[in-house]
């Protein structure tokens, strides 16, 4: 469907009524599935098609009968927290047979349904293209078998696929994350917590197998986010003699004080000859060598199951809403899609360009081009590995350059978990770049007051995985005590400034810009990475420690709607935190299946809870008993969390009683997640690259002098890319009174949770990121992606 000059598409123009979508799960399982199946449901019911599960995959299509059953409203109610896939996944030989396909046509025709959309891995997705190409030819053979009539080869001529790519491996070329990769991750990072702890306690070396077949995507993601000694990948075999070098580098990190190793390997990891190398063959390796007590762990399908994390609730919703389009503006010249994920942006590839290149990986790898695999992988994957050589392995005082710049780090405004992670990435890139690093203690607060230390490479040892601010913040902003701050720089020689934190390193990087005009020590390069799980900052769609602070939302939501299994009908209020800023609430209602969220951003009366009351009502006479409602903290003065729990109560007499719960300080607390580790590592080694340039730009007869608006930079990721922002030029997108962004991109998620909560809305499909309906490949020149 062509785009008019707004590029606005409008949901009025999109109808299914007529149409019949099937939806089914096909090949490997992967926590997130369940979400895409519903959101799919929902979204064909509510453009008024009809709604087919197709259970047991390819099986179930080619046997028919019951497993291809009409899908209501309620079918998908309670799935979404559920990991693997409800309606089952098979591998089928039947179908890849010319048989089953014509008995899986036959099947179809009878029902009207000629849209599919497959969830699955690329032979799931080949499959269904093959399916495609040969349909019309199917359907001219059951006629001649007199299956079906001629009308029906006339009235479903055409067969219109979309694919969404589940798989926990993460290995196909065209997206960034595939539904259930970042559970998968969970999975892993949970397991080498735990095990980090009893390794430390014996000093041992743990060697940890995990899944991926010939892809080491989850191998190398888990290693950048623990921190681990050495990682074993398929696409990058080491070097001959690296036998020799493993053991090295073990020896050396227990000479530095660490009382553990973590090994982790992909299970297709190979060497330079295509030879697997196996778990066995390192434990032996590291007992002859070294004789450490060493132990293999093999984390197996438990990397397969468990609940979805909040992210791939989101990605797998997004996903599926945007399938449902995808079928919608079809025709029958439009080749088969897969919807995907680039950046922060949902967009639509054709499928075969990516299974091809897919393939094109595996092919790379049995023909030893190695350095090719790594690049077809994609950028992020590229990222990825130059992020772990440089934190992993150190380079010898000789090999590195040297600078004689010293830049220090801080931390500023609220704790978010990542910040750690962000510190130990920027301390050891910094090393790497010849600097001397500086660590500032308590924010501003710690730099007036002279809390300034030297920190050296072994100091951010195991800071990856831990919660909170080893650092220390504090709000106090920089204003009041230029003077003192200015004093401490110049005896400490500081000639560039990292400061990770939210809203208040914004004003503070702000206040030291304006500074500049009174106090030449601050005229250096100075970068800030937003860090805070209110998600408020302006000049970035994400920050450090928000993503952590969402799975503690959805996990207490999935536990509290839980509580009122098999008990009468309930609703539950849930308070968020968030300043003015909707971000938790409304992602996080979306990831949690909410029927509300009410938010500050998008003002409500009492018109809009008692409409919510009476919606509420209406599901709760259905086999619906649980509702769930989510409050940001500040979203109205009057219309507290008190307020509405009262009104709910009230108005729900005699149908639904109902429960409220704050959820406070736990959202700030805990572990990062893996997305928060890598993507505090990431934005962090690049930022430290930037300043490393931004040092030698501006290093000028024997001292550093920067005053221009672009040497005060905040980083943030902007849909498809990370950009270096001047504070200064972000002044007018912000609303400095509520602390907010002005224009702010999830607020696009806010009408799709709604639709998936059962309201009667305008779809406006115009989101002009995330619904991006021209097919065409990825952009080679991006090196940014949301995922990690």
């Amino acid at each position: 469907m062509a785009q008019p000059d707004s590029k606005k598409i409008f949901f009025e123009n999109l109808s299914g009524a007529g149409k019949a979508i099937a939806v089914l799960t096909s090949g490997g399982d992967a926590q997130g599935m369940n979400a895409a199946v519903r959101a799919v449901v929902r979204m064909g019911l509510y453009v008024g098609a009809k709604v087919y599960f197709i259970h047991e995959g390819y099986q179930g299509m080619v046997d028919g009968g019951e497993n291809i059953k009409e899908a209501s409203w309620e079918s998908v109610s309670s799935m979404l927290q559920v990991g693997g896939t409800v309606i089952g996944s098979a591998r089928c030989k039947e179908f890849r047979s010319h048989e089953g396909r014509l008995k899986a046509a036959n099947n179809l025709v009878k029902r009207g349904i000629t849209n599919l959309c497959v969830i699955g891995g690329d032979g799931s997705l080949t499959g269904a293209n093959l399916f495609r190409e040969e349909w019309s030819g199917l359907l001219g053979e059951l006629v001649e078998q007199g299956s079906i009539d001629a009308d029906s080869v006339q009235k479903y001529s055409a067969l219109h696929i979309v694919g969404m790519v589940g798989s926990i491996d993460n290995d196909f070329c065209g997206t960034d994350m595939t539904i259930g990769t970042d559970s998968a991750l969970h999975r892993i990072i949970e397991v080498v917590d735990a095990i980090m702890t009893t390794a430390q306690s014996h000093q041992r070396t743990f060697v940890l197998e995990v899944m991926g077949r010939h892809c080491g995507y989850l191998a190398l993601v888990s290693a950048l986010a623990c921190g681990a000694d050495w990682v074993l990948i398929p696409e990058m075999p080491p070097e001959d003699g690296w036998e020799d070098k493993m053991c090295q580098k073990l020896s050396a990190n227990r000479a530095g004080m660490k009382r553990l190793n973590i090994i982790i390997v992909a299970e297709g990891a190979i060497d330079r000859n295509n030879k697997p190398i196996t778990t066995e063959f390192i434990k032996d390796l590291v007992v002859k060598c070294l004789g450490f007590d060493t132990r293999v762990t093999i984390l197996g399908h438990v990397q397969r199951g468990g609940t979805p994390s909040a992210f791939d609730r989101i990605l797998a919703s997004r996903m599926g809403v945007e399938a449902v389009l995808a079928l919608l503006e079809t025709t029958a010249n439009t080749p088969a899609c897969v919807v995907s994920l680039c950046g922060n942006q949902s967009v639509r590839l054709p499928l075969m360009e990516c299974v091809q290149m897919t393939q094109e990986v595996q092919k790379a790898m049995d023909e030893k081009r190695f350095e090719e695999a790594v690049k077809l992988r994609g950028r992020s994957f590229v990222n990825n590995l130059k992020t772990y050589k440089l934190l992993a392995h150190r380079k010898p005082e000789s090999e590195l350059p040297i600078s004689n710049f010293n830049v220090a780090v801080l931390n500023v405004g609220a704790p978010a978990a990542g910040m750690n992670a962000a510190v130990r990435s920027a301390v050891r890139v910094g090393i790497s770049e010849g600097h001397k690093m500086f660590a500032v203690s308590d924010g501003f607060e710690g730099f007036y007051k002279g809390q300034i230390k030297e920190i050296k490479w072994a100091d951010v040892g195991g800071w990856t995985g831990q919660g909170g601010s080893l650092l220390g913040t504090k709000r106090t902003l920089p204003a009041k005590h230029v003077d003192k701050i200015a004093e401490q720089m110049r005896m400490h020689n500081i000639n560039a400034l990292l400061v990770i934190g939210g809203f208040e390193a914004y004003e503070s990087l702000l206040q030291l810009f304006e500074a500049r005009t009174t106090h030449e020590e601050f005229c250096i390069p100075m970068c800030m990475l937003p860090a805070t799980i209110s998600n408020n900052v302006p000049g970035t769609d994400l920050s450090i420690g928000a993503d952590t602070a969402l799975n503690a939302i959805v996990e207490t939501c999935d536990r509290i709607k839980q509580s009122a299994s098999g008990t009468k009908r309930r609703v539950f209020i849930i308070e968020t935190m968030g300043g003015y800023c909707g971000y938790l609430a409304t992602v996080g209602g979306l990831a949690a299946g909410a029927d509300a969220a009410y938010i500050y951003e998008e003002p409500f009366d009492i018109r809009d809870l008692q409409a919510n009351v009476e919606h509420l009502t209406e599901k709760m006479k259905t086999s619906i008993q649980r509702g769930l409602v989510l409050r940001n903290e500040n979203s109205n003065e009057n219309y507290t969390t008190d307020f509405i729990y009262q009104l709910y109560t009230e108005e729900g007499k005699g149908v639904f009683d109902c429960r409220k719960n704050v959820l406070g300080h736990m959202q700030q607390g805990g572990a990062p997640s893996p997305f928060d580790r890598n993507f505090g590592t990431k934005i962090s080694a690049k930022a430290m690259q930037w300043i490393s340039k931004k040092l030698v730009e501006t290093f000028r007869h024997g001292r550093v002098f920067a005053n221009t608006e672009d040497s005060c930079c905040l980083l943030g990721m902007r849909r498809r890319a990370l950009v270096f922002q001047p504070v200064v030029q972000l002044k007018d997108d912000t609303d400095f009174v509520h602390r907010i962004p002005k224009e702010q991109w999830w607020l696009k998620l806010r009408p799709l949770m709604k639709i998936l909560a059962k309201y009667k809305t305008s779809y406006d499909v115009s989101d002009s990121g995330q619904l991006e309906h021209v097919v065409r490949n990825r952009p080679k020149e991006l090196d940014a992606s949301v995922a990690m």
